[in-house]
């Protein structure tokens, strides 16, 4: 298999589309909530995605139908048994702080790096047998046994290329450059005022000639709601991507003139929203606990009430805009009688379960609350937990809560954003991306891993509908909602999405229509 797509013929196909795009002009975007790091490498928070994808970038990018596209690497090739990725990279391509990009700095990255820091990409790597560089233009993967969507590991948030000569000996977490983020993306860390806005500008040297056509890129941090929407309306923003404002906001805006909108941008991501359940101590050990939590929540009330109808109720771990998805699971429809059946039946004595909102703005404060009241209905007790950023990565992090909001992202394949949450493996303290809520189940894993390396379709289905079938009779977290992130923009903005993760890495191909 040879991918044909070259940097040469991507050029071509451009010029005359970039014929009417203009260059210069700068671009303002609600960053919500404020990153806790831009290091996109330690870190892989929404709002770090969304900021550092234009400073970071990966070996490939993806089209809003999945397919691989050109970014760091120009070409590749992946071997007729599935087992060698050879990757020919751009061109004159430098870092940010001037030095020359090489092979040797994605094997850094993928090889040392990323394998101690980045706990979703170590699903992909443990099946890569070496990495290495011929030259210092191509990079080789080396599988130990096929992995069918390992060709979908390469954007920046999954498998950001940072720096080897920064990084190097060091130690990740504590390297005083993490502060000032030096990648290749088309855009570079300029400045970053706590509170107010993190400024980047456009990188003269990007390897695309003639992009971006933005001179500076301001991600403002309004910590209010209605807030970042007055900003936007008077003009004080261009851009709020996905879930920067109350979805009560959302559709009022939508209707006013000179707003455009788009829901693309998420294809690759597919967030998916639950609670975790803390599987090691208290009530929510108990599988009927969970069970119970399940039937007691209104779900469908908050779809249509809490998230104003933007979005779809979760059936299980797979979203249904995911490869394998089925919905021959068991109904977890509200249900407060078998709720309270299922608690009488464990014994459950009325201790007190916490439950820690996401801390992402008011929608996610009523979410929790409308969790509390329901869960209280079926006599369950519960405490609200609340936390900035910072205190939830720390909660989760610890295994310090009960039950915890979050939502994470699909990738495309459950091989790569779904098995990470449910194999034993990836438990691991100190990380809030993984097996957070600690569910062991050796021979789901089996299977886990067995889907993973099938190269048949159909077996793969198989495989991930038993997986599926097992896994919510377990209820080990809280399905909650696949979520819908409408981005707004004033119509000016052109070419604001145009992959399957949207405004996180589009803006190298944005401009402004004067």
């Amino acid at each position: 298999m040879k991918h044909l797509l070259t940097t040469s013929f991507l050029v071509a196909a451009a010029t005359s589309a970039a014929q009417a795009q203009q260059q210069g002009g700068r671009l303002d975007i609600v960053v919500q909530p404020e990153p806790p790091s831009l290091m996109l490498g330690l870190v892989q928070n929404g709002p770090t995605q969304m900021v550092a994808g234009h400073i970071y970038e990966g070996l490939l990018r993806y089209d809003t139908e999945l397919q691989p596209q050109p970014s760091l690497a120009e070409s590749w090739e992946i071997s007729e048994d599935g087992l060698t990725y050879t990757f020919n990279l751009q061109d004159d391509v430098v870092w940010h702080d001037g030095r020359p990009f090489s092979a040797e700095d994605v094997v850094f990255s993928a090889d040392t790096f990323l394998r101690e820091t980045h706990a979703r990409l170590r699903v992909s790597l443990a099946y890569v047998e070496s990495i290495t560089a011929p030259d210092d233009n191509t990079v080789v993967f080396q599988l130990s046994e096929p992995f069918g969507p390992f060709i979908n590991s390469f954007e920046a948030g999954t498998m950001p290329i940072v720096p080897k000569h920064i990084y190097e000996g060091t130690d990740y977490a504590n390297n005083e450059m993490n502060a000032t983020p030096i990648g290749t993306g088309p855009f570079k860390f300029e400045e970053w005022v706590k509170g107010s806005h993190i400024h980047l500008t456009a990188n003269e040297d990007y390897y695309l000639e003639g992009k971006p056509y933005l001179d500076e890129v301001f991600f403002r941090v309004i910590p209010d709601a209605a807030s970042r929407a007055v900003a936007f309306e008077t003009g004080e923003v261009d851009v709020l991507p996905g879930g920067s404002i109350e979805n009560w906001d959302v559709a009022r805006l939508m209707e006013e003139d000179d707003v455009c909108s788009t829901g693309k941008g998420w294809e690759f991501l597919a967030p998916h929203s639950f609670m975790w359940m803390n599987n090691r101590e208290g009530p929510t050990a108990d599988p009927r606990f969970r069970q119970a939590v399940m039937y007691a929540m209104d779900r469908e009330f908050v779809r249509d009430v809490v998230w104003n109808g933007f979005g779809k109720v979760a059936t299980g771990p797979v979203s249904s805009r995911t490869n394998f998805y089925t919905d021959d699971v068991t109904d977890y429809s509200h249900d407060p009688e078998k709720a309270k059946a299922l608690l009488d039946e464990m014994g459950y004595d009325g201790t007190p379960v916490r439950v820690l909102p996401l801390p992402y703005g008011e929608t996610w404060q009523r979410w929790a609350e409308a969790v509390k009241q329901n869960l209280q209905e079926v006599g369950i007790e519960v405490e609200i937990d609340s936390a900035d950023v910072a205190g939830w990565n720390q909660k989760t992090s610890e295994w310090d809560y009960d039950l915890a909001f979050t939502y994470l992202y699909q990738y495309g394949d459950p091989a790569l954003g779904t098995a990470r949450n449910y194999i034993e493996s990836q438990i691991e303290k100190g990380s809030p991306w993984n097996n957070v809520e600690g569910y062991r189940n050796p021979e789901l894993d089996a299977k886990w891993a067995e889907a993973a390396v099938t190269f048949d379709r159909d077996e793969r289905q198989k495989l991930y509908t038993e997986i599926q079938q097992e896994i919510v009779e377990d209820a080990p977290v809280a399905w909650l909602l696949e979520l819908e992130f409408p981005t707004l923009y004033d119509c000016s903005v052109q070419d604001l999405v145009t992959t399957a993760i949207g405004v996180n890495d589009g803006l190298r191909d944005t401009w402004i229509e004067q």
